[in-house]
């Protein structure tokens, strides 16, 4: 797969984008943290895969900033998916609640 930039997806930032897909139409601050996803993810893919994220030429791995992107990777996806719980319509949610 190609990028907008013509590097190649990595597999973390092409799963990034295919579950952002899933959820539709984005509306709010969901488009930002979308791209922010985004960006995160490529950066993982660029670490963990030691290649250059301009040109896609290899380069020493700096594995030193993967645990904080994971995290912080991590952290958006929650933040995007936050609002979407909230108006899930789940009839039976309430089941294991006696009345």
């Amino acid at each position: 797969m190609i990028m907008e930039g013509g590097g190649a997806m990595g597999t973390v930032e092409d799963a990034v984008r295919s579950d952002v897909e899933q959820l539709g139409d984005l509306v709010g601050v969901e488009p930002s943290l979308s791209e922010l996803a985004f960006t995160l993810a490529g950066r993982i893919d660029a670490a963990s895969t030691g290649q250059c994220e301009a040109c896609g030429e290899p380069v020493a791995q700096d594995d030193k900033l993967l645990p904080q992107l994971t995290r912080e990777l991590r952290q958006t996806l929650a933040q995007l998916l936050e609002g979407r719980a909230a108006d899930d319509d789940d009839d039976l949610g309430d089941l294991g609640s006696p009345d």
